[in-house]
């Protein structure tokens, strides 16, 4: 089964925005899930003033300047978008789908914000059954130890148990593992004044759930960067993970490398082969605010190998607007604009290689 990643955003009222998937590009891969910036209702007295993105495989963090220009005081319902989750293995973890490290201050104050959780199984909303159970919707009632979704389920009673497994929205596979059959839509959101004549700073950050494909084929990229007849073949170009990696904006130069180190590793394991790590991230939820975003700043840091502390990790996006790309420093790679309207969302790849081990050949004939 194909694993996607599910993007959408979280309106004023929880209106669902629903953007683009990414496929997972192999079985031993994790999935990349893709979520963005604050949203709110198309609120037109509120200028984006300044958005400070930082992007990393570790955390991602954004600081925000929104002001008010009008004469009153414009209070709304601000929403960070989580997308929908299951329990199957077409997620990632619910500690990790579920962004449960997310955080919030404003003007440079922590704040609190709301957490709703909705369960949905075959298009009807089962909340209320979950919550009489006590099985934790978000965690599909599994809190305490995020181990065995059995946990709650096993100390309910046996008809309550009968009823949940007749209903299918629960499976039970063995005494120690269970299979919760809801949707999570999940919501953090908080009432936001912002007061006339005056800059609210806002800021958020969360750990992202990065896409992972350990060994990404060469073929990759020989599909990816091969014109013309490449993409007939649909299947072979999605498998191969061409398709995730002609979306990555790699240079000539970048391509050229990537390829030579790839042939060059004689790895026995990895032949032909080369580690990869994703970031996505949703640009366009900027858009539920006026437009444009007066000031834009993003900051991509790159990371250290995973593999080997000899390795050089590659790293590739394509640059909002295709805007210049400033180095400021070894490790960290900025793109400014300014009156920016986002039209398109960022995929952003980090490439490495096992290191090149000794040809055992080498001079012998």
């Amino acid at each position: 089964m194909n694993r996607k990643a599910i993007l959408c955003g979280v309106l004023f009222a929880f209106l669902y925005l629903v953007g683009a998937s990414v496929d997972a590009l192999a079985d031993d891969g994790a999935v990349s899930v893709a979520v963005g910036g604050l949203v709110a209702r198309r609120e037109t007295r509120i200028v984006m003033a300044k958005e400070v993105l930082r992007i990393s495989i570790k955390k991602i963090v954004v600081d925000y300047d929104f002001r008010n220009d009008s004469d009153q005081n414009v209070i709304t319902e601000v929403a960070f978008p989580v997308p929908p989750y299951g329990s199957s293995m077409d997620y990632p973890p619910a500690e990790i789908a579920s962004f449960s490290d997310f955080k919030l201050s404003i003007d440079r104050k922590p704040a609190s914000f709301k957490v709703e959780a909705k369960a949905m199984f075959k298009g009807k909303d089962v909340t209320e059954i979950l919550v009489k159970d006590r099985l934790d919707v978000a965690s599909f009632g599994n809190s305490e130890d995020g181990v065995t979704y059995c946990r709650n389920f096993v100390s309910l009673p046996e008809s309550e148990k009968k009823r949940l497994t007749d209903m299918g929205i629960i499976e039970v596979r063995d005494s120690t593992d269970c299979w919760a059959g809801w949707e999570v839509h999940l919501q953090y959101h908080w009432t936001q004044t912002f007061p006339a004549h005056s800059t609210t700073h806002i800021r958020h950050e969360y750990s992202p759930a990065e896409g992972v494909n350990a060994h990404m084929p060469l073929e990759a990229l020989q599909l990816a960067f091969t014109p013309g007849s490449a993409r007939t073949n649909s299947k072979r170009w999605k498998d191969s993970g061409a398709e995730a990696m002609s979306g990555f904006c790699l240079a000539p130069e970048q391509l050229l490398g990537l390829i030579h180190r790839i042939k060059g590793n004689r790895h026995p394991v990895d032949v032909g082969e080369f580690y990869t790590q994703w970031v996505d991230f949703i640009l366009t939820t900027a858009n539920t605010w006026q437009r444009p975003i007066e000031d834009f700043t993003l900051i991509v840091e790159r990371p250290e190998s995973d593999l080997n502390d000899k390795d050089e990790v590659l790293m590739s996006f394509c640059s909002p607007q295709k805007a210049k790309m400033e180095k400021l420093d070894a490790n960290h790679t900025q793109v400014h604009l300014t009156n920016f309207v986002p039209t398109a969302e960022l995929h952003i790849g980090f490439f490495d290689v096992p290191v090149a081990m000794a040809d055992p050949t080498a001079g012998k004939k």
